[in-house]
């Protein structure tokens, strides 16, 4: 029986990176990945030429060009990234065209990779949270919440996979320790003793794989990805453990962080409040339980660390 094509925005990227992967490290998979990408030049794009993975070039702004590269496929994931352009009309824009890409296609299963609409807690007439860009509480939550209509209005067969805080973040987001004056290692974050949901971002793709594997069985449902629910105090103990070093929590309140002045402070400031206040949902969909009969090898902190402690810049 011939494999089930699955064609994976962003293959050469965090999420879709990891679906590629997952799908190639088993043996016995009845899928095989079609890569899509922007540049099939790039150096990752040849790696996976190398693996005898078919590249498709496609633009998520060009909807033509995803037409063509979710021609015959049996399912798709689609991935935005909004840290690439920081415009949430932009990243609808390309959600809309993957929406109607699947549609045109025929799909039997699209995971959309989404987040919640903030609004939905916290409407824009409430200002226990500062409004950004007249339209949005946590932009890059909002705009892939919003987006979930075109998938629904198109009747796309959708699993709806709600990320989590990336571990990675400690790596590259400059959210990882820092040294103060005093030479302290400090976690900054504006979570009170709330929880943090968390993921290996490894984790998203072969998550995603699961739910591919799994048939219809999540299709027009929500299912979240996380490793381990922790409060930042946790997170500060446990790199301390690996690292080595003493690591405290420094906490700040949500203001002093949207304060900070790193590009989308106010975004990233306002998506810890919202992970504190509304604690209870933001966690409830993130099951770990779920999370990980979907994806045996699902990874907690103290995994992770060990595998990446020495990629964390300590500054």
């Amino acid at each position: 029986m011939s494999k089930k094509v699955i064609a994976i925005i962003g293959a050469t990227g965090a999420q879709g990176g990891g679906l590629v992967r997952a799908i190639l490290n088993d043996a016995n998979s009845n899928f095989i990945p079609r890569a899509i990408t922007r540049n099939p030049a790039s150096d990752k794009a040849k790696e996976l030429v190398q693996k005898s993975v078919e590249i498709v070039a496609a633009d998520a702004d060009d909807l033509e060009s995803l037409r063509k590269a979710f021609k015959g496929a049996y399912g798709a994931f689609c991935v935005t990234n909004y840290w690439e352009y920081l415009s949430p009309e932009k990243e609808k824009a390309q959600a809309k065209n993957m929406a109607f890409a699947a549609k045109d296609a025929g799909l039997k299963h699209v995971i959309w990779s989404t987040l919640e609409d903030s609004k939905k807690w916290i409407p824009l007439s409430d200002d226990r949270m500062p409004t950004i860009m007249e339209k949005y509480k946590v932009p890059h939550f909002d705009s892939k919440g919003e987006s979930d209509k075109y998938f629904e209005d198109e009747g796309v067969p959708t699993t709806y996979l709600v990320a989590s805080f990336y571990w990675e973040n400690l790596i590259y987001f400059g959210l990882g320790p820092k040294k103060g004056q005093d030479g302290k290692l400090t976690l900054t974050y504006p979570m009170s003793d709330k929880k943090l949901a968390g993921v290996a971002v490894e984790d998203i793709g072969k998550t995603a794989y699961g739910i591919f594997k799994a048939g219809d069985k999540y299709i027009g449902k929500r299912v979240g990805v996380a490793g381990e629910h922790l409060t930042i105090n946790q997170m500060a103990e446990k790199l301390g453990k690996a690292l080595g070093k003493e690591v405290v929590y420094n906490e700040v309140s949500a203001d002093t962080f949207r304060s900070f002045g790193f590009p989308g402070a106010d975004d990233v400031g306002n998506m810890f409040q919202f992970h504190a206040d509304f604690q209870k949902d933001y966690l409830e969909i993130r099951n770990v339980e779920v999370c990980r009969s979907l994806n045996p090898e699902l990874k907690d902190f103290d995994k992770w660390l060990a595998e990446n402690k020495d990629r964390i810049p300590l500054e």
